[in-house]
């Protein structure tokens, strides 16, 4: 039995396959033994149940009400789940109940692919890491006021003018029942998992997620 199942799928303009291998990477480096699927037939509640995590890579797409109950009572009855970009905060977009767990949902990108400053939040989970730039899209969420916000960056768009000065949250923890959520919106190409810290916010984010 493995430790962590990383299910990727979706959209192949976020690259889930190769994002899939990083995150294998990583989890590895953690300990955890991994099984990786590409389709969504594995999330069912014997799959799930003797896991320490789930991390669904599946941008958009739809997902049966079967899998997606046997998901959410997984989460909520201690399997982590831990997620970026795309991947997590755009998934399943007529699936409320997964957004709900997530904490948040993709929304918008204005100006596209860009430059721009990640704020980090003073917490145990962060410890060490310091501001950081990256360059990719700046998602523009809709966001649970309950999650506990790990990272935040300032919208100043020349799209969508309106937003400007907008706090967005970039990463955060929450739960689910007795499981444990972490969610951080930076990752569009893998290669933007080659900034340090970002490497870094993914890696503590599932490590704490995992039961």
């Amino acid at each position: 039995m493995s430790d962590a199942l990383i299910v990727h799928g979706g959209w192949d303009g976020h690259q889930p396959g190769a994002f899939a291998e990083v995150c294998s990477e990583l989890l590895r480096d953690e300990g955890l033994s991994i099984e990786v699927a590409d389709s969504l037939d594995v999330l069912t509640e014997d799959r799930l149940a003797g896991l320490s995590l789930i991390v669904p890579i599946w941008t958009m797409g739809t997902i049966t009400h079967e899998r997606l109950t046997d998901l959410l009572e997984a989460v909520c009855r201690g399997v982590g789940v831990a997620g970026f970009h795309g991947g997590m905060g755009d998934a399943f977009r007529d699936a409320t109940d997964f957004q709900f767990m997530v904490g948040g949902q993709f929304v918008a990108h204005p100006d596209g692919i860009k430059d721009y400053v990640v704020n980090v939040v003073p917490d145990p989970l962060t410890e060490g890491l310091s501001d950081f730039r990256v360059h990719s899209e700046q998602y523009y969420m809709h966001v649970d006021p309950s999650n506990h916000v790990l990272a935040t960056t300032v919208f100043e768009p020349s799209e969508a003018a309106w937003v400007a000065g907008t706090v967005m949250p970039v990463a955060w923890t929450r739960r689910w029942g007795a499981g444990r959520v972490f969610y951080s919106s930076l990752g569009h190409a893998p290669e933007e998992l080659d900034v340090p810290e970002a490497r870094e916010l993914l890696r503590r984010g599932m490590a704490w997620a995992a039961r």
